[in-house]
């Protein structure tokens, strides 16, 4: 892993270390912050986990030694001092959140990234990010195993489900042996793949199987049957009382469809309209994404566009053909 070295010797020379990730965390950017918490709190360093809200109920089987705090908990505490800043699951800090972003800005302490996410080759070239990898919560693992620290129990949970969620389930063409290995040592600890299923998908309620039939009567295809998509929006999630993180997986229905190349999913906000892209790896989404003004991989990525004054249907039709068009006409993949 390219940067490690430089990587031990902020953990060698630093006393006191903030970890944060970008805001709306995902379980890859919680699990790979909890899981690098435990192991530097192992190596007798201050750590302070801090995001700019505070966990989700969704995780809270994860934090079980509640390290995470928000930025609203962590202000409040006096004489807090900070060597190092580490940023889990992004590249860019003016994706965590406008309080941590402020809260950086003042401090005078430099920041190293862990990622997996695509990034300008100036930007890898001085952090550790690994766009090869599965997700990075398989990079934090590796970072543990090189610090020679033995997995827990609670760092193999939160390092799995970092995993498996990044991966949607190991389906993702960036899983290799490499991933499958990692994994392994993970359940030697003695987790069990079901136990962490039934914390993610078993624990839903009827409101949240109502959103979801409401949101795939939404699906539809274009007329080659290679490019499928969902709608819905904030008020739906209000209807059913269901919040945008048990949204995420929707759009992996449509991947079930024949002949389905690209998924894609838009969930109108207020003032904005969030696209996310899947793709069974024949086209790179990642470069769509990157086009519409966003970014990602090139079998999962998103962007975000305001609504301006347009109506939001009239503008999610817009980009309809702006996709339809793009599958058609240009090889992405």
């Amino acid at each position: 892993m390219e940067n490690f070295k430089y990587l031990k010797k902020i953990i060698s020379t630093s006393k006191n270390i903030l970890i944060t990730t970008h805001d709306y965390p995902d379980a890859d950017g919680i699990g790979s912050q909890l899981a690098l918490a435990e192991a530097l709190k192992g190596l007798k360093k201050n750590v302070h986990c801090v995001n700019e809200e505070a966990l989700i109920e969704r995780f809270s089987f994860l934090h079980t030694h509640k390290s995470i705090i928000s930025f609203e908990k962590f202000a409040k505490k006096k004489r807090v001092k900070v060597d190092y800043v580490i940023i889990v699951d992004t590249h860019n800090y003016l994706r965590c959140g406008k309080k941590i972003v402020d809260y950086l800005q003042k401090l005078d302490a430099p920041i190293f990234y862990i990622d997996h996410h695509p990034c300008r080759e100036e930007v890898q070239k001085h952090h550790l990010i690994d766009n090869t990898a599965a997700a990075t919560g398989e990079l934090v693992a590796k970072i543990i195993s090189k610090l020679k620290i033995e997995f827990t129990r609670s760092m193999a949970i939160a390092l799995y489900t970092a995993i498996v969620i990044d991966t949607s389930s190991f389906r993702y063409p960036t899983v290799t042996g490499e991933t499958h290995r990692i994994i392994a040592k993970l359940l030697e600890t003695g987790i069990t793949p079901h136990q962490v299923y039934n914390q993610l998908y078993a624990k839903k309620g009827i409101a949240h199987m109502h959103l979801l039939g409401k949101v795939l009567q939404s699906a539809n295809v274009n007329r080659r049957n290679d490019f499928a998509w969902i709608t819905f929006n904030s008020k739906d999630l209000k209807e059913f009382d269901s919040e945008v993180e048990d949204t995420h997986s929707f759009i992996n229905n449509l991947l079930v469809l024949d002949g389905i190349k690209v998924a894609c999913s838009f969930r109108i906000d207020k003032e904005t309209i969030k696209i996310s892209f899947r793709s069974i790896g024949v086209y790179d989404v990642g470069m769509l994404a990157t086009y519409l003004g966003g970014g990602g991989h090139s079998h999962s990525a998103a962007t975000v566009i305001p609504l301006q004054k347009k109506a939001p249907y009239r503008l999610i039709d817009e980009m309809i053909r702006t996709i339809d068009f793009f599958i058609k006409n240009y090889k992405l993949g």
